[in-house]
């Protein structure tokens, strides 16, 4: 389809359209490497202590790589880094698809979060750059933040349907179908922009950031050695609890911070500074990503849990799983297109924010009513209702709200904090809520008097309960701070780049 007959707005929707399916095919990869490690761990014969190995290999090329790609995305331009983003990630997919040796399906998987990390930020600075009034901005933000919330459970869906009627080889080729139709929607949508950036990258900068980041997600990997299945059995659970006392958890988690802290002296002294640090003392910025940190802690792991209760506890088979999950999906889509697109540009994000926080509270107390019994629509789906509601009026006003407060010339990079800091608050947290639903687990199994399989079912559904207390705070919490940080009006266009002044008014 040629787009040289459209209008430039309908061009820019069209783009946009292309963006959100950059961004799914992101998501649905990260869940189609977590669903399919047991499964690959049978199917190529090596020893099940290996499944975290394809988790934590992608998530150390991607999570340590992204302030960088999205440094090189303002340097090369928006259209050149979905090219080189997509034609590798495409090519690495086929390769991991294809790939009958582990060590090689390793190699894949690394070079699949390496491309993402040039993608990820690439196709969040393309939105930010294409809509400059705030109504359209808004609307885009909208749809983003709807494959934001409900990304993860529609891939899933999807996902478990793959592994159940074909195999995981089929999921990593349709990955590689979605990225290769991705590069033809760029090659016709997606036109050059480059930010008018210093050339230059400040190597020491990138260097010491990027190994912050490596060490705190592989100490965070190395607390948390497996995804799926959580509480198959009593002593994985008890190997995962032990794991933080390690020094390669701890050990790497005080180098990374150690690392972040030289990256912050060093920029001082940096003629080309990798990121424009005193940026971060913009309170809407500083608020919009604690709401980031706080959906991102909270939303992924509870989501990997909830899955992993409706398919362990309740015999429930992957699509199944996919269709219960279905009403956040749709909440999500209802609130991001109904609340947050219409009244962003009216309110801002700070009566939206907040009160999708208070949301996700009432949902996550919902689910601490959870038994080992199947009471779906009493105990799983209005939770999923409110959380669906909560997360549309919280991402996209917070993705808005973010980008809007940085400079267009930055936006890579900027975009790179952006969905770095989401990232990260979703490493931390399934790294801290799966162990603390492990030991809480264990302690109830330990003093239990039931019959084994009773005091397995009950251990796992109070550690369940604990975990969405203690998100129900987390939530409540964010809800407050939130109030406090955003601003009230509508947030404002950015001024250009050599005029940009951020300001630390609320």
């Amino acid at each position: 389809m040629s787009s040289d007959h459209l209008t430039p707005p309908l061009r820019r929707w069209w783009t946009l359209a292309v963006l959100l399916l950059i961004q799914l095919t992101l998501l649905f990869n990260a869940m189609v490497i977590t669903l399919s490690s047991p499964t690959v761990t049978s199917d190529l014969g090596f020893p099940v202590s290996r499944v975290q190995w394809l988790v934590t290999a992608f998530a150390l090329s991607f999570g340590s790589l992204m302030l960088l790609g999205g440094r090189l995305g303002d340097i090369w331009g928006r259209r050149t880094s979905l090219y080189v983003g997509l034609g590798g990630f495409a090519v690495a997919s086929a390769l991991a698809g294809s790939a009958h040796d582990f060590s090689l399906l390793i190699v894949a998987v690394v070079l699949q979060g390496i491309f993402s990390a040039l993608l990820a930020p690439a196709t969040l600075a393309t939105i930010f750059s294409m809509f400059s009034n705030q109504s359209d901005r808004a609307k885009a933000f909208a749809a983003y933040g709807i494959i934001a919330g409900s990304g993860t459970a529609f891939a899933l869906f999807v996902g478990g349907a793959l592994l159940e009627w074909t195999s995981w080889r089929w999921c990593f080729y349709v990955v590689a179908v979605l990225a290769a139709l991705s590069i033809a929607g760029v090659a016709d949508f997606v036109s050059d922009e480059r930010s008018e950036v210093n050339r230059r990258v400040d190597h020491r900068g990138v260097l010491l950031a990027s190994g912050g980041l490596f060490f705190v997600i592989g100490g965070l990997a190395h607390a948390v050695t497996s995804l799926f299945p959580l509480f198959a059995s009593l002593g994985w659970s008890i190997h995962t609890t032990s794991r933080w006392l390690n020094f390669f958890t701890w050990g790497p988690l005080i180098i990374g911070l150690g690392l972040f802290v030289l990256a912050a002296l060093v920029r001082e002294r940096s003629k080309n500074p990798m990121f424009p640090i005193h940026t971060l003392k913009c309170r809407p910025l500083v608020g919009s990503l604690v709401a980031l940190v706080i959906a991102g802690v909270a939303t992924v792991p509870v989501v990997l849990l909830l899955a992993n209760y409706l398919e362990e506890n309740l015999s429930n088979s992957p699509v199944h799983v996919g269709f219960d999950f279905l009403p956040l999906v749709l909440t999500v889509v209802l609130s991001a297109t109904f609340a947050s697109a219409r009244l962003l540009s009216v309110s801002g994000p700070r009566p939206l924010v907040p009160t999708g926080m208070i949301l996700c509270t009432m949902g996550m107390v919902l689910f601490t009513r959870l038994t080992p019994f199947f009471d779906y629509w009493g105990h799983i789906f209005p939770g999923l209702i409110l959380i669906g509601l909560g997360l549309g009026l919280i991402l996209a006003p917070a993705f808005a709200s973010a980008t809007a407060a940085l400079a267009k010339a930055d936006a890579g990079v900027s975009a790179a904090l952006i969905t770095t800091t989401s990232w990260l608050g979703s490493v931390v947290g399934f790294a801290v809520l799966t162990t603390v639903a492990a030991r809480v687990s264990l302690r109830t199994f330990d003093h239990s008097t039931s019959d084994l399989i009773t005091a397995q079912k009950y251990a796992t559904v109070h550690g369940l309960s604990v975990v969405f207390w203690w998100t129900a705070i987390l939530f409540g919490v964010g809800a407050v701070s939130t109030f406090f940080l955003l601003a009230s009006p509508a947030p404002a266009d950015p001024a250009p780049a050599s005029t940009t002044q951020i300001s630390g008014q609320g």
